[in-house]
């Protein structure tokens, strides 16, 4: 029965982002004996990797399991922010301020990397510089937040400012946060176009990708590896895994580091331009300070809301979620609560141990995942800095990140048992506000 809050054509399990950026279907090419460097992914991190390694001119293949581009990387936010999942404190009681500060300042070289990419390679991706704000779940929250401010500004170099709750209409068309922060250099773009462009990129320069293609095999040998997928077997000197929350069994010593977390999405359908302008008078990206996070915008078009989070303690089907994230969005936009649902999707976020991303060198084979939730900013950036590693610029390749120990945890294989028993939790917390 079709529920009264979805519209007829109600898309299931097929992102917003996908209207715009159809997934491209890719003949399967001839792959050449030997080249350079495979990738296993076609989501940021890879095509990243791949933009810089054919702009040195290297030979590279792209093994991808689905069509290009079919996790997450088409299926996130779009949201490009400047900070990671934890803050500088926290950090810092971890690897000492100056360490902290300079895993944060990262975030910083990723947008710039960001915009950067997509001016000098001419991405048409709807990147917007509109800012961000983090609203505050709780009235402790935002003097939490107000304590990041001086950090930010002074050290940081990342500006940002609070507004309290009595002005906070002036930045969202709600009444349910604290007040809350603004980083106003922060940006939105459509993840779909910005996959696309990326692939269509890599393609233009020579790149090759073979969808729909497993790989089933790496060996080993001598100074490169022998990497079989159901498209044929290609001879690598490199390989770089780009797999994130897709990490299968092909890779068991990087799965058993990442916990793939099930984030949902939908889109509204289209809204009346007085409406949107009231919800997002700025056009900020939004995202709030509670322990099961809500991250929402306006579509690049500025006619629907996109509302994304957390909404189950186990994973669900994306008919199911869209209701309870529907909820969720009324909750701080009480008046949308008859407005229906266009599109609703999921996709597999992944998660370290420390909640960092994690950038290095396995068994050989270079790596960069673990975003957090900060795939769309640090995907690219990272997958450009594993290239740069792989190319032998170690100099350029640096990153705070370098030297950070990529956790694991006794009988964990890849399969978060423990994830609904946490998740429940932390939902508690913000019931509760704690």
């Amino acid at each position: 029965m079709t529920h009264p809050l979805f519209t007829p054509d109600m898309k299931v399990d097929h992102p917003y982002w996908w209207e715009g950026a159809p997934r491209p279907d890719l003949p399967v090419p001839d792959l050449p004996k030997t080249v350079d460097v495979v990738i296993v992914g076609s989501g940021y991190t890879g095509l990243s990797a791949a933009i810089t390694l054919l702009n040195e001119g290297r030979d590279v293949v792209i093994f991808d399991a689905e069509h290009a581009g079919w996790g997450c990387s088409t299926r996130n936010g779009g949201q490009i922010g400047t900070k990671l999942r934890r803050g500088l404190t926290d950090l810092a009681s971890s690897y000492g301020r100056a360490k902290a500060i300079g895993l944060i300042r990262e975030t910083v070289h990723a947008r710039d990397f960001i915009a950067g990419m997509i001016e000098e390679e001419g991405l048409d991706c709807d990147f917007e510089v509109a800012g961000r704000f983090t609203g505050a779940h709780k009235a402790a929250d935002y003097e939490t937040l107000a304590k990041d401010i001086e950090p930010y500004n002074k050290e940081l170099g990342i500006e940002c400012h609070m507004v309290p709750r009595a002005e906070q209409h002036s930045e969202i068309g709600s009444d349910t946060y604290h007040g809350g922060q603004v980083m106003p250099h922060n940006a939105t773009l459509d993840p779909g176009k910005f996959q696309s462009e990326m692939l269509r990129v890599v393609l233009a320069k020579g790149g090759k990708i073979a969808i729909h293609s497993p790989v089933i095999k790496i060996e080993r040998d001598g100074d490169g590896f022998e990497v079989t997928s159901t498209a044929g077997r290609v001879r690598a000197r490199d390989v770089i895994v780009a797999t994130n929350g897709y990490t299968g069994p092909m890779f068991p010593e990087f799965r058993r580091r990442v916990v793939p977390v099930g984030s949902y999405v939908i889109a509204t359908e289209p809204l009346p331009k007085e409406t949107m302008t009231r919800l997002f008078p700025k056009k900020r990206a939004t995202s709030d300070t509670r322990h099961v996070v809500h991250y929402f915008r306006a579509s690049p078009d500025n006619t629907r809301v996109v509302w994304g989070g957390r909404v189950a303690a186990k994973e669900t089907d994306c008919r199911s979620s869209a209701p309870k994230l529907h909820a969720a969005m009324c909750h701080i936009f009480p008046d949308l609560k008859d407005v229906r649902i266009s599109h609703s999707w999921m996709g597999f976020v992944a998660f370290s141990f420390d909640h960092m991303p994690h950038i290095g060198v396995r068994d050989g084979m270079h790596y960069a995942m673990g975003y957090s939730g900060s795939g769309a900013a640090m995907a690219p950036y990272l997958g450009h800095k594993t290239a740069l590693r792989v190319l032998g610029k170690e100099s350029d390749a640096r990153t705070a990140f370098d030297d950070v120990p990529f956790q694991t945890r006794p009988f964990y294989s890849g399969s978060p048992w423990f994830l609904g028993g946490a998740v429940l939790w932390y939902q508690f917390l913000d019931r509760v506000g704690r």
